[in-house]
């Protein structure tokens, strides 16, 4: 199953959508609530590691780099987590 954003699924056959419709929609769909809460989470962790510059930028041109600087990044960001009271 691939998901889209709110809207999409009518151009696009095979997407289901993963954002509770409108409230002013005449006709909503079903969306699964799980999986919104989910991708939430997904995009709150991609908004706080691209805080990163070089992550953001991607200034490495190797991709091994790049992944590494990723989990110093995740690292970076779970040190921070824990050490805060």
């Amino acid at each position: 199953m691939r998901i889209t954003k709110r809207g999409h699924s009518q151009r696009m056959p095979g997407f289901a959508p993963v954002v509770p419709p409108m409230r002013s929609r005449k006709e909503p769909w079903d969306y699964d609530r799980e999986l919104y809460k989910q991708r939430n989470g997904v995009e709150r962790f991609v908004r706080r590691l691209k805080a990163f510059r070089r992550v953001c930028t991607r200034y490495d041109k190797l991709d091994t780099m790049f992944s590494a600087f990723i989990y110093l990044a995740i690292i970076n960001m779970t040190l921070r987590r824990v050490n805060t009271p």
